[in-house]
C-alpha cells in the first residue's frame, strides 16, 4: 500500500557548519566572546543588587539601558568595539533564565566563567547578511565567513539568527536558525522495542543488535599521550595551553564519532517503524 507523505507545520532547526576565520576575524569573534560574558555577568549583579537593596526586579529594558551607561564609562568602553546585538540578547537570555528559574524550569543563573562557560555569541537578522554560499556578520562585513557549507539550505529559508561559537578543541562553527516546513515519513505499522545496553549498543525486539563501536577505545592511546603531555607542562604556560587543545581535539573526534553512530541509528529506527 501506498502512504503519502504528511505535511505539518513549520519546524525550527539549526544548519551547523564548520568555518575557518582570518586572523582578524578570529580576533574580533574572540573579543565580541568576551564581551558577551561580561555584559552577562554585569546585568545577572546589576539585577541582583537592585532586588538585594532596593526590592526592584530589572528586566530587559533596564539592563539594556544598563548596557548603554557601560559603554560611556572609561572601565568598560572597549564594549563598542564590538557589534551590539550580541549583547543585548545576552541580556535577552539573561531575561529568559529569571523567567525559567521563576516558574521552576531551572536553577537561579549563575555567572559565566572565562574558562568553562561555552563560548559563543547569537546576532540576529539586523547584524548579519545571508545569501546563498555566503555570509557576512556585523562588523566583519568587508569579508564572508569562509564557511564549509557541508549541505545546503532549503529552498526560500531565510535565517532569523546565527550563532557563531567555538568549542574546546579550538574549531570555530557558525548555527543558522531557520524555520522549515516540516515532512513526515511515510507511515508504517511496523513496531520494534529497543534496548539499551553496554555491551551491545541496542537490542531490538525483533532480535537484532546494533553493536557498541567503542569510539573511546580507538583513541584510547592517543588520549594518553596527549594527557601524559599535557601533565608535564608547567600550569599557565602557552604549552600547556597547547597540549591542552591536543586532548581537546582527541576528545572532540570520540565525540564526533559517537554522535554520527547515534544519529544514524536513530535515524533508521525511526523511519522503519
Amino acid at each position: 500500500m501506498f502512504y503519502p507523505l504528511r505535511m505539518v507545520a513549520g519546524v525550527e532547526r539549526g544548519y551547523r557548519y564548520r568555518f575557518y576565520p582570518t586572523a582578524a576575524q578570529a580576533g574580533l569573534l574572540t573579543r565580541t566572546f568576551g564581551c558577551v560574558r561580561l555584559v552577562y555577568n554585569l546585568g545577572l549583579q546589576a539585577r541582583r543588587e537592585a532586588w538585594q537593596q532596593r526590592q526592584e526586579t530589572l528586566g530587559y529594558q533596564a539592563t539594556s539601558a544598563l548596557l548603554t551607561a557601560w559603554k560611556k564609562t572609561a572601565e568598560f568602553s572597549f564594549l563598542t568595539e564590538v557589534s551590539c546585538v550580541p549583547l543585548q540578547q545576552a541580556l535577552r537570555h539573561l531575561d529568559v533564565a529569571y523567567q525559567k528559574f521563576f516558574n521552576g524550569e531551572c536553577r537561579f543563573p549563575r555567572l559565566k566563567s572565562r574558562k568553562r562557560s561555552r563560548r559563543s555569541a547569537e546576532f540576529t537578522a539586523s547584524a548579519f547578511t545571508y545569501k546563498p554560499g555566503e555570509l557576512r556578520l556585523a562588523k566583519l562585513m568587508d569579508e564572508p565567513l569562509a564557511v564549509v557549507w557541508s549541505r545546503p539550505l532549503p529552498d526560500g529559508a531565510v535565517p532569523s539568527t546565527v550563532t557563531v561559537s567555538q568549542d574546546r578543541a579550538g574549531r570555530w562553527f557558525v548555527s543558522l536558525h531557520v524555520v522549515v516546513p516540516a515532512v513526515t515519513a511515510p507511515a508504517t505499522t511496523a513496531m520494534v522495542g529497543v534496548d539499551a545496553g553496554l555491551n551491545r549498543l541496542l537490542t531490538l525486539s525483533d532480535g537484532t543488535t546494533v553493536d557498541n563501536p567503542r569510539q573511546e577505545a580507538r583513541e584510547r592511546a592517543a588520549l594518553v599521550r596527549a594527557q601524559r603531555n599535557l601533565a608535564r607542562k608547567e600550569k599557565g604556560s602557552r604549552n600547556r595551553e597547547k597540549a591542552r587543545v591536543k586532548v581537546a581535539r582527541v576528545h572532540a573526534r570520540i565525540a564526533d564519532r559517537r554522535r554520527d553512530v547515534l544519529h544514524q541509528v536513530t535515524t533508521r529506527l525511526v523511519r522503519e517503524n
